[in-house]
């Protein structure tokens, strides 16, 4: 299973740092061991300020070696300047919610399906989808598998078979997580999925072990469980936090490769240093003591 970090784009799309930030970032990431990001989008720069910087941002994070380097895009312009910056994968923001479609990109979900299949001939650079508010949200209630399965057929009928499934709204428990991946996996094969969990409601954390059973291939996190949306100030935009998310893994059996002392550190910069809102349990109490390590000093008295 891949973790793949996308504060670089869900944090500062909402939250306007300088570029050197934003690879400082990425350079302090990169030193606890993570491999793969979302690193920004390429949209309009009017509409989302934080993120004008997507090629200057992905020139010089090529410039480290062995990255996986994706972004989102909202259309064929915006997926031909991922292409020129280097991208190697770029992901339409295609919405399941037919409110928030019209509302965010002026489209519907119908139309959206049809830009995305302008989109497919488009040469060096992989095409995938992002399929937000796949469990319902925000202006609806939750969705099933049965919703999902039509929109699975046509994305395959424009072959494009990359997909994120994304909780943008926090709505689903294990139960719900499981049924609509397991729906998607009758699809498209597992390495060619990720699930990405807006821990709103506090449920992420509890997908987890469902999603490394079902062979799920990417986990999208977000530092210190940073992010937000620009046109929806208050909401609770926030990612599963990845330092969470690699604590929980890791005492799973499961090797992430990832360094969560450095980790933790890189989060409390990122709330601190950059500013950035952040959540979080592990960096609060410290990571689960290992095996000849001592817990924090006790601090206490009556």
């Amino acid at each position: 299973m891949r973790i793949r970090e996308i504060a670089p784009r869900l944090t500062f799309q909402d939250h306007v740092v300088a570029t050197e930030v934003k690879l400082e970032l990425v350079r302090r990431l990169v030193s606890a061991g993570v491999r793969s990001f979302e690193l920004s989008s390429f949209v309009r720069p009017d509409l989302v300020p934080g993120l004008a910087d997507a090629a200057e941002v992905f020139a010089a994070a090529r410039e480290i070696p062995g990255l996986t380097l994706d972004c989102c895009v909202g259309n064929a312009r915006g997926l031909s300047r991922a292409a020129d910056a280097g991208a190697d994968s770029a992901y339409f923001l295609l919405s399941a919610d037919e409110e928030f479609a019209r509302a965010n990109i002026g489209r519907s979900t119908g139309e959206s399906l049809a830009e995305l299949g302008r989109m497919t001939s488009v040469p060096g650079i992989t095409l995938g989808t992002y399929v937000i508010f796949a469990w319902g949200g925000p202006s609806g209630p939750a969705r099933g598998a049965e919703e999902f399965e039509p929109l699975a057929r046509r994305l395959l009928d424009l072959g494009v078979d990359r997909w994120i499934l994304a909780d943008s709204s926090g709505y689903a428990a294990p139960p719900q997580i499981r049924a609509l991946v397991e729906a998607a996996l009758e699809f498209v094969a597992g390495e060619n999925l990720s699930v990405q969990i807006h821990d709103g409601r506090g449920m992420g954390l509890a997908a987890l072990p469902a999603l490394v059973e079902l062979g799920v291939g990417t986990i999208d996190t977000s530092l210190a469980g940073s992010g937000g949306h620009p046109a929806m100030p208050g909401s609770q935009g926030g990612g599963l936090c990845t330092e969470d998310a690699v604590q929980l893994l890791e005492l799973s059996g499961v090797r992430t490769g990832i360094d969560l002392g450095r980790l933790v550190d890189a989060a409390n910069w990122l709330a601190e240093e950059a500013g950035a809102p952040a959540k979080g349990f592990v960096r609060h109490a410290g990571p689960v003591p290992g095996a000849g390590e001592r817990a924090r000093p006790v601090a206490f008295t009556w």
